[in-house]
């Protein structure tokens, strides 16, 4: 699909990142152009949301089966009183139209799961996996592995939040299952079973907004990459994410789909 020029008016609203010579107005017809799917509409959720709106994402689709709670509220920022008990997913594609009307949002007001989750992967450009359980997390990463689809996972916890950047699109790439082999926690650990400090949720989100946006204009540099936050210290590591030969998902797909470099 050719690029459109922008307009006049959206080049007076994006005209900030634009002028960034890494930017430029190709890169923001190509956001322009862009799908992302951002499964979860928690604190993780919607500070990627606000952000990626923001920037000027064309496609924004929100999947959640969740209800606004009062306790949500500290951390999940994009939400107002007024919205306690709406359906959170259609609640933030309210609130992202409200930012940036040229920047469209479709809801799945469901859990996603199955044939269903592989097909919203396949359609995206840029997949967010912004929920708060294992099961989905597995199933988010073995859906982009399959469809070859960039992966930005985010986590918080307490004080501490995760950051994992997976490009299953360019060649084989070790993926969450290699890190995290489990299907299922023995003993689920979430906000609502240990609590969380609202800004380190809305740090690692924002992190999530910031991959995702480098890797539509193909510009990440943090492939295969697993970034932890530790919001007392305000000390962030990172390493590259060991390929685990015996992965059950990743190794499987590497061995019977050529590489894209290849193809």
């Amino acid at each position: 699909m050719a690029k459109q020029p922008l307009s006049d008016q959206a080049f007076q609203r994006y005209s900030r990142q634009v002028m960034l010579s890494e930017w430029g107005e190709d890169n923001q017809s190509t956001l322009a152009n862009a799908k992302v799917l951002i499964v979860g509409c928690g604190g993780l959720g919607t500070a990627a949301g606000l952000y990626l709106s923001g920037a000027g994402v064309g496609q924004l689709v929100l999947a959640d089966d969740d209800e606004l709670e009062l306790s949500n509220l500290p951390r999940q920022v994009a939400y107002r009183e007024s919205d306690l008990g709406s359906h959170k997913a259609k609640a933030l594609a309210a609130q992202l139209s409200a930012l940036n009307s040229e920047s469209r949002c479709r809801v799945v007001a469901r859990r996603l799961s199955g044939m269903s989750l592989s097909l919203e992967v396949s359609l995206a450009d840029v997949v967010l996996d912004c929920s708060d359980n294992m099961q989905t997390r597995q199933a988010v990463n073995k859906a982009c592995t399959e469809n070859r689809k960039p992966l930005v996972a985010g986590a918080a916890i307490g004080w501490q939040g995760q950051l994992m950047v997976f490009d299953f699109s360019r060649t084989s790439s070790p993926c969450y299952h290699c890190l995290f082999p489990v299907n299922e926690e023995a003993a689920p650990r979430n906000c609502q079973s240990a609590g969380v400090v609202g800004p380190v949720v809305g740090t690692i989100g924002n992190f999530q907004a910031l991959e995702a946006l480098k890797l539509l204009m193909n510009q990440s540099q943090s492939q295969s990459s697993f970034y932890q936050l530790d919001g007392k210290t305000l000390s962030l590591r990172s390493m590259k994410v060991p390929s685990d030969p015996t992965c059950s998902v990743c190794q499987c797909v590497n061995t019977e789909v050529p590489d894209a470099d290849l193809a």
